[in-house]
């Protein structure tokens, strides 16, 4: 049963820090590019980030670059987001997706999902 899980949502004042978690299970994770996307209210979802299977590779949408860097605990199974400098715009449910043939800004390409967190960058 392949399952990914979100974590670490919350609400934070603008220029604060969150750091979100991606918890998989029933694969193995060491083939799989992670990615994370984000959907605000009345957006589209949008990728945010991607990290290569071993974690050597990342990709960032312009907007984040600088502030939101991913990395990867393969032997946890889990990949991480921290987000640093936040902005109100960030605000969105935050979703974390799984795909072997590698990093894709497509979202259609991802080859399973999690459920998303919530985050909320406001005073």
């Amino acid at each position: 049963q392949v399952q990914l899980v979100e974590s670490g949502g919350g609400l934070v004042q603008p220029g604060g820090s969150l750091r979100l978690s991606c918890a998989t299970s029933g694969f193995t994770i060491d083939y799989y590019a992670i990615g994370w996307f984000r959907q605000a209210p009345g957006k589209e979802r949008e990728g945010v980030s991607c990290i290569s299977s071993s974690g050597g590779s990342t990709i960032y949408v312009d907007s984040v670059r600088g502030r939101f860097t991913m990395s990867r605990d393969n032997a946890r199974n889990t990949v991480y987001l921290q987000m640093s400098s936040l902005k109100p715009e960030d605000t969105a449910v935050y979703y974390c997706a799984a795909d072997r043939s590698g990093c894709s800004r497509s979202s259609d390409n991802y080859d399973a999902w999690g459920q998303g967190t919530q985050v909320t960058v406001s005073s």
